[in-house]
Order: C-alpha cells, then structure tokens, then sequence
C-alpha cells in the first residue's frame, strides 16, 4: 500500500484530479488518527472536529502545486505540521478573542472545539518547538513526526534521510529538551 500512495500522490502532483479521491480513501484513517492525537483532551464526543481538521488538511496538501512529495511517509510528516500549525493559529486566535483583542472568528471555530485551557497548552509547546528548530531543526522535525503524527522510526529515517538508530536516539534528545523548557512555564 504505501507505493500506491508514493504513486497515487505523484498522480495529483501531475494534475490528475480523479487521482485525489483514490488518494483520499487511502490516507484519510491515517489522517483521522493524526487529527484525533492532536485533538486528543478536547471535549468528548466532538469527533467532527477531527473531521474538519483532516478534511482542510487534506484539501491544502493536494493543491499545493510548487510540493513534489517523495513518499508516503514525507505526505504524513507534512500532514502532522501542517494540522499542528491549523491547530496552533486556531488556539492563538482564540486567546486573543479571550483577551479582547481582534480575533477573528472562522467558521471552524465552533467545529474545531479547542478548549481554552488546551489552547495555552498548545501555544506553550508550539513555542518550545520553535526555540528546539532554532537550535536543531531536525530534532524540531523528529518531534513532529514522531509525537504529533505518530510515525515509526523507520518511516522518519526515510523521510529525513537517516538511521532508524539515529532517529531514537534524537528522539531521546529532543524529548529531555523539551522537558527542560516546559517545565520552566
């Protein structure tokens, strides 16, 4: 299965639309199960949430012309960062309309159901990851992949390019940093 998703994603990157919703019936329970770890503590029993998050996920990806994706595990590392950010700019809005300042509503609002102690959780480890990129971009990258899309070390040693070995063992880094810098808040 994963060289038919390698082949099918070449196919939507060619222009070939019917190619989309083959693609679609492949990865959306992956996707589901990324969206339902990063909706994971919301309110029970919102699983449409999920659903959207997947669906505009889903929708940015395969229009993204100027992306030529290698591989299976690439398309769900970039799934999980772009559902991260999605999330993260939700969140922030959100507090910003908590504290009166002009946060927009989107339609999603309602939909998405991020709670509001969530959303600081949320913002505090988004900023952290992106003190770890400013100090070791692939470390930054593991900890997507590995934490937020649920990925194997071998699926992130393909998509990055190193050992399966070389991924525990950054993993293992990346996990005590961010330990230190949350735990500061």
């Amino acid at each position: 299965m994963p060289g038919e998703i390698t082949q099918l994603l070449a196919e939507v990157q060619g222009g070939d639309r019917s190619a989309e919703s083959r693609l679609a019936s492949l990865v959306y329970d992956e996707l589901h199960r990324l969206a339902d770890n990063y909706m994971h503590g919301e309110r029970p029993g919102q699983t449409i949430q999920a659903t959207i998050l997947v669906h505009d996920a889903f929708l940015r990806l395969v229009d993204q012309e100027e992306r030529s994706w290698q591989n299976r595990s690439q398309f769900f590392a970039t799934a999980a960062v772009l559902m991260r950010r999605m999330l993260i700019d939700h969140a922030r809005r959100r507090n910003a309309a908590k504290r009166g300042g002009p946060g927009l509503k989107l339609p999603l609002d309602e939909a998405m159901g991020v709670s509001d102690d969530h959303c600081e959780e949320l913002i505090a480890l988004d900023e952290a990851l992106t003190r770890l990129s400013e100090w070791d971009p692939r470390l930054s990258r593991i900890v997507e992949m590995r934490f937020f899309a649920g990925l194997t070390e071998e699926e992130i040693g393909e998509a990055l390019g190193i050992s399966p070995r070389t991924v525990k063992r950054d993993w293992q880094v990346a996990r005590a940093w961010l330990h230190g810098e949350l735990s500061h808040n």
